[in-house]
């Protein structure tokens, strides 16, 4: 099988409230199509008069690979004990260290999943190259030039729109409909928010894409 965004969202909610207490915020969530990381976990870290703030927390499943739910299921857990180890601050001794291994263990032994360091792919067949549904892209001019692409959760388009709508610098933006793969490793945001791209870049992909309106 494949998994979408919403797959991800629906199973982090029951985890996080099974297993973390509810007390995980959603992160950001994309697909990749990565050969050798069926997940990950990405944070960003500022340190501030001793300090140390995390945000911007985001976790990435692969769609490279044809796994059976109970699987992706097992790979999601794994990305999730790395974000409530990030989130909480606790200090382990590696990437998979003694915290990790004991959150992992524990879950294994207790509700028999299946969380481990290493996956082996070598027998996993590779999923068809397709794209679930179709990605909503808000496509922003800046007043400065500086053009923006960013990949909106749909349940929060109307939330983001009137955002864009208040923001003086935004001279112009339009939202749009792709299936182009280019977008897959683009996280799909609840909030305003976009990664730069060239002018070439903009007008090449908005070019290609359906002009929708919210």
């Amino acid at each position: 099988m494949q998994v979408s965004i919403e797959w991800i969202e629906k199973w982090f909610t029951v985890f996080n409230n099974d297993y973390f207490g509810g007390k995980l915020p959603l992160p950001d969530l994309a697909l990749s199509k990565s050969k050798t990381r069926l997940g990950s976990m990405s944070c960003k870290h500022v340190t501030r008069f001793g300090r140390t703030k995390v945000y911007d927390f985001a976790i990435c499943i692969s769609n490279y690979y044809d796994m059976t739910e109970r699987q992706f299921q097992n790979v999601l857990l794994h990305e999730m004990i790395h974000y409530s180890i990030a989130y909480t601050g606790l200090k382990d001794t590696a990437p998979h260290g003694v915290v990790f291994r004991g959150m992992a263990d524990a879950m294994n032994k207790k509700y028999g999943w299946d969380i481990n360091v290493r996956v082996s792919i070598r027998n996993v067949k590779i999923a068809d190259d397709k794209i679930l549904k179709p990605f909503l892209v808000l496509a922003l001019e800046l007043q400065t030039g500086e053009r923006l692409l960013t990949v909106v959760n749909p349940k929060y388009a109307n939330k983001v729109d009137v955002m864009a709508r208040g923001v003086k610098k935004i001279s112009r933006f339009a939202w749009y409909l792709s299936k182009d793969k280019y977008f897959i490793h683009y996280p799909l945001v609840r909030a305003l928010r976009g990664r730069r791209v060239t002018l070439n870049e903009y007008e090449e992909k908005t070019s290609e894409m359906q002009e929708v309106f919210i």
